[in-house]
């Protein structure tokens, strides 16, 4: 089997599919048009984000089994125009899932106890106690909108914690040991901590918006690292200066790359989630550890070896 590789991952894909005899070419730096011009002559394509694999270049793929996204999310691919044809869609969110929980948490907990301020204000001489008093998780109730690979493993881990965790998920009957699952509108009723855990899809494209903020019933602090369009930024710090969100972690912005690499666009609402001491931000890196990339690599490869070596 002919598989064309267009992201650097970890080298565990390469010595093991070489291993089944597969032919291998890796290109990281060729343009979306000069693939395009090549894609026919492979069956299996690896890919992270680098280029959009859309209609276009689906229909040049005409010998095209298989697309294995090493991650989770795969709203670069055209995902029914990839089904018409026949290709088989493989992602492994099961790879990271344990870093972006632990990545949740622990944005949660720099941001309720202050502890990057407080940090800096000692590095700097200052000295303030009663002003650093922090804010416990213990007791809170953590929403959490989505119930997969990630949505789980974010519950078990708050669950360690005290905390009550609910979730609202479109599939039924997902309740486990960790969190019970909840109406949307019982969950705007009731959480104190809201976190995502979402695809981008149309459905969830601005997910939380100005209206979706203000049915919320609690001052409540957000946590996003799932995808930057779910979230209405203008609105998010509208909620942030009036106190409605008391404080935002976020992983994920509007205003990045479709290959996550950099921002793309900078603008006022940017600048202040960059400079306010109520916000998070950290460069999509909440599923990016060590032990996710040799995880996530390994997901793949084990797919791939199963649907077609």
């Amino acid at each position: 089997m002919k598989i064309l590789l267009l992201d650097k991952n970890h080298p565990l894909i390469t010595e093991q599919l070489l291993a089944k005899n597969c032919i291998l070419e890796e290109d990281f730096t060729s343009s979306y048009d000069e693939v395009c011009g090549k894609i026919e002559n492979y069956e299996g394509v690896i890919i992270r984000s680098r280029i959009p694999l859309d209609k276009n270049f689906l229909e040049k793929a005409k010998n095209l089994k298989f697309i294995a996204r090493v991650g989770a999310g795969m709203e670069n691919i055209d995902i029914p125009a990839a089904e018409k044809l026949g290709i088989q869609l493989i992602n492994s969110p099961e790879g990271n899932r344990d870093s972006v929980a632990e990545h949740v948490v622990g944005m949660l907990l720099i941001l309720m106890n202050r502890l990057f301020i407080a940090s800096q204000e000692v590095k700097n001489g200052i000295w303030l106690r009663e002003e650093n008093r922090g804010d416990e998780l213990l007791g809170k109730t953590v929403g959490l909108i989505g119930y997969g690979n990630m949505g789980k493993a974010t519950a078990k881990r708050l669950s360690g914690f005290g905390c009550k965790v609910i979730f609202y998920d479109i599939l039924p009957d997902l309740s486990d040991e960790y969190a019970t699952q909840v109406s949307l509108e019982e969950l705007k009723e009731k959480a104190e901590v809201l976190s995502l855990h979402i695809p981008l899809t149309a459905e969830t494209h601005y997910l939380v918006d100005s209206a979706f903020i203000a049915e919320m019933k609690n001052d409540f602090y957000f946590v996003n690292t799932a995808r930057g369009k779910n979230v209405e930024t203008k609105s998010l710090v509208d909620a942030i200066e009036s106190g409605k969100v008391k404080g935002a972690c976020l992983d994920v912005l509007e205003y990045e790359k479709s290959s996550f690499e950099n921002i793309e666009s900078e603008n006022e609402t940017l600048q202040y989630l960059l400079h306010s001491e109520k916000v998070i931000v950290t460069p999509h890196i909440a599923g990016w550890t060590h032990q996710s990339k040799e995880k996530l690599a390994q997901v793949i490869v084990d797919k791939i070896v199963a649907s077609f070596l």
